[in-house]
């Protein structure tokens, strides 16, 4: 009989910034056969039941201190592993791969309870509390940063970046298209982006740097994300606001310069396309994690970073200019991007499940 493919549960939930990678990742491994785990009235409801079997478990984040919430969290923790147990029994999964948030904690000590290989993949230079509490279970933690090893002294790491997603990757590789834009070839242009959810703080300070960016002769592509209420009060020729965009590889390989939140799936894609930015770090990420990425990029010399505290739009405006005005520095800050890239991080991930679970052997 030939050899069945082996199981792997993937547990990955919540943004982009989650899935993406995992998505990715999934896509390298064609040969296994793959489940996913998520919760209910997230987003990988919507993307992944297209290509994988979706299970989904009630489970809540941590709260900052103790109390009767966290009671209540831990109660539901502790029935969510339980449900996870079965289910890797049921299913016969051979490991689990996560990319860390508060999914991974029932998915991580359900799999080390049954004694199956765990990988996880944490790709903010500063890890999440899970990373930090469960790295020393896990065979192994993927780092999308080389400074996040600092964090996770007890755990076997190595670092391979952040994966991103195939269609991006694949847009890359094509022939250089016209704008569908209507963007003249020869204008510089400045690409807003808030992240997956959108940024309402950035997009009102982008929107009052709008007239003086046009009149120095740029274009602007502002994606203002779905929850923004003032995202159509700006009409200007040389300014096009859309909710989101789906060619982003073409789009940010176009741009002279991106102003960006600092996600990690974010900056992976700045610096797979050498796209040098003003960063702006979501001021209520968790533990500020954001501002941690962004320091990596400010350090390589790959972007400048503004606290949303301290930024003006006249402050924003001005640093815009200056670098419109900048070639030889924005070039390098192109280069500094391009160095912080590592364009086969899904492979790579795809490797260390391959070999977490090479030692178990295929069912006959």
């Amino acid at each position: 009989m030939a050899d069945t493919p082996k199981k792997l549960l993937i547990a990955a939930s919540g943004t982009g910034g989650h899935l993406f990678p995992a998505i990715a990742t999934a896509e390298q491994l064609s040969d296994y056969q793959i489940e996913w785990l998520g919760v209910p009235d997230r987003l990988e409801t919507k993307l992944v039941p297209q290509q994988y079997p979706l299970h989904t478990i009630a489970v809540e984040g941590f709260q900052q201190r103790f109390g009767l919430g966290s009671l209540r969290i831990f109660g539901r923790l502790s029935g969510a592993i339980v449900q996870v147990r079965q289910l890797l029994q049921r299913g016969q999964f051979q490991g689990v791969l996560t990319t860390g948030g508060y999914i991974a904690a029932p998915a991580l000590i359900a799999a080390r309870s049954l004694g199956l290989p765990t990988i996880l993949h944490e790709s903010n230079a500063l890890p999440g509390k899970v990373t930090r509490w469960l790295s020393p279970w896990c065979s192994t933690v993927a780092l999308g940063f080389e400074a996040a090893a600092t964090y996770l002294p007890r755990a076997r790491k190595l670092c391979v970046g952040t994966p991103v997603r195939s269609q991006f990757r694949a847009a890359l590789q094509a022939s250089v298209k016209p704008s569908e834009l209507g963007i003249p070839a020869d204008v510089p242009l400045i690409v807003v982006v808030g992240g997956s959810q959108g940024a309402v703080a950035v997009n009102r300070l982008v929107r009052q740097c709008v007239p003086t960016w046009t009149e120095a002769g740029a274009w602007i592509v502002h994606l203002t994300g779905e929850n923004d209420p003032e995202a159509d009060t700006l009409s200007h020729p040389h300014y096009i606001a859309l909710p989101f965009y789906d060619d982003m590889a073409w789009l940010l390989q176009r741009a002279n310069l991106a102003v960006s939140r600092a996600g990690a799936g974010t900056l992976t894609e700045l610096a797979v396309t050498q796209t040098p930015a003003i960063l702006i770090p979501y001021p209520f990420a968790a533990e500020d994690h954001q501002t941690y990425n962004a320091a990596i990029f400010a350090a390589a010399g790959a972007a400048q970073v503004c606290r949303q505290s301290e930024l003006t739009p006249e402050l924003l405006e001005q640093k815009g200019l200056c670098l419109l005005r900048s070639p030889n520095q924005l070039q390098q800050m192109a280069t500094a991007a391009g160095r912080l890239a590592i364009v086969d991080s899904a492979e790579r991930l795809a490797t260390l499940v391959r070999d977490s679970l090479s030692a178990i052997p295929k069912k006959r």
